[in-house]
């Protein structure tokens, strides 16, 4: 897939969406983890530990796609946990986050880099889905979508707060992408490839309607 290519720009916009949508957790856990540092030391935590992150994030990236090339039947089970991704984005936007603020420098990077490795792991998933497995897209979508996430965080919740629809588009995007890596398996492809696209179409469909009747369930 070429970069500069219409279908590798679109490929690049659901790479930068999927990651911010979802890392809103991430940015939490980071600001949680440097609040009780002076101010002159959080602004010292965020960038390395978001420099950590992005790290930590690359290598995960890179044996996922080793993985993906190798194992058998990965592509259907990534694309399916992608699916239930999209819905837990949509569905639980009131998750409770108990990371316990740090007091020193060194702790308070080690604690965001291990929490956001750990939480980052759907989106490393999602944005190798959305890349097709082009270690390039995936490395250069990250380094867009990370500084952005840690510093425009408290925007971008602001964002979501106001406009709520964003959550359902994203979540859509992930059943999209999800599909998208299902079908190409090499253990179905040659099956499901007449009806990749009603398969596309269905997931977003399930995704966003079962996020919807079970939200409404809850009220």
């Amino acid at each position: 897939m070429d970069i500069v290519s219409v279908q590798g720009l679109l490929a690049m916009l659901q790479i930068i969406v999927i990651d911010i949508l979802l890392a809103g957790d991430n940015a939490i856990v980071i600001g949680m983890a440097a609040r009780n540092l002076p101010a002159h030391l959080q602004k010292k935590a965020i960038f390395w530990g978001t420099a950590g992150a992005i790290i930590l994030r690359l290598v995960m990236a890179f044996l996922f796609v080793e993985a993906l090339n190798t194992i058998p039947a990965l592509r259907l089970v990534g694309g399916i946990l992608l699916l239930w991704i999209g819905y837990k984005l949509v569905a639980d936007d009131d998750s409770e986050h108990n990371i316990e603020a740090k007091d020193s420098l060194r702790t308070a990077i080690m604690t965001i880099v291990i929490a956001d490795g750990i939480m980052g792991i759907d989106n490393v998933i999602g944005v190798v889905g959305a890349a097709g497995g082009h270690m390039t897209m995936v490395a250069i979508g990250m380094l867009i979508t990370v500084p952005i996430i840690v510093y425009g965080s408290t925007l971008f919740v602001k964002v979501i707060e106001r406009f709520p629809i964003i959550l359902y588009v994203g979540g859509g995007i992930l059943g999209w992408v999800g599909a998208g890596m299902s079908v190409e398996d090499t253990l179905i492809a040659h099956t499901v490839e007449p009806y990749a696209l009603y398969i596309k179409i269905a997931a977003v469909i399930l995704v966003v309607g079962a996020s919807l009747v079970v939200k409404q369930l809850k009220k």
